[in-house]
């Protein structure tokens, strides 16, 4: 949505930038009465901690199945209220988001087994330990088994990153190249949800790849933008197989 982020009280006459702090509320009085200062600006991103220390502090005390009923709750919340547009900029796909979409997807699996392998567990708990940092473990430790959460969880990210492109490019002319690699990725997404997500790591860390040097080649970097189309174009030969 189009907003005028840069806001003055009404009631004591602070200024503050919604941009900064997402609150509509005065940070001086917490009136919500204010006025805009600046022209109405796309922002879709707003300010929200993704924090698991409380999940964490649990560790030695509760059952997987509650740990990741409580990582489940946090990371759905988190990728809720997260955005990739600020103050009419488009932000990166980053890695906070991804982990906190990964760690969604693999305790939905977790959640729903019985018992779990020793390095299932391990991969879990490396999620849990990591995700707020933004850090996930390598594509070459992710288990067989759960792998279709970190192909979910990216195929969805992209979705609704995509989804924030378009609303970015609302204002701008793309060009015919620009929006067949737009569609390009978009079918790509597609196409890992309609395999469930169970891909290659590799395959899905390639989609996140393509993602970003697209969004780059958008913001106006051409050499970014031919990898994606290579990017793009070696996914189509992987899905294929």
């Amino acid at each position: 949505m189009k907003i005028r982020g840069e806001r003055e009280c009404t009631e004591c006459g602070t200024r503050w930038s919604y941009y900064e702090t997402g609150s509509v509320g005065c940070p001086a009085c917490g009136s919500l009465h204010s006025v805009g200062l600046d022209e109405r600006t796309e922002h879709t991103d707003l300010q929200v901690q993704f924090d698991l220390t409380d999940v964490r502090n649990d560790v030695e005390d509760a059952t997987h199945d509650e740990l990741a009923d409580r990582a489940r709750k946090s990371c759905r919340e988190y990728v809720r209220q997260r955005g990739f547009v600020s103050a009419g900029d488009l932000r990166e796909l980053d890695d906070e988001y991804l982990a906190a979409s990964e760690l969604l997807y693999v305790a939905d699996l977790v959640a729903s087994e019985q018992s779990l392998a020793e390095h299932e567990e391990l991969y879990f708990l490396s999620l849990l330990r990591d995700a707020d940092d933004g850090e996930r473990p390598p594509v070459e430790e992710v288990p067989r088994s759960l792998r279709s959460g970190r192909g979910l969880a990216y195929a969805n990210a992209v979705r609704e990153y995509r989804r924030d492109v378009r609303t970015w490019t609302d204002d701008r002319t793309l060009t015919p190249d620009e929006r067949s690699a737009l569609e390009t990725l978009g079918e790509h997404a597609k196409r890992f949800r309609v395999l469930d997500g169970d891909v290659d790591p590799g395959t899905a860390e390639g989609l996140i790849q393509a993602t970003r040097h697209l969004a780059n080649g958008l913001r106006g970097d051409d050499v970014a933008f031919t990898q994606a189309q290579e990017r793009l174009d070696s996914l189509g030969r992987d899905l294929l197989e």
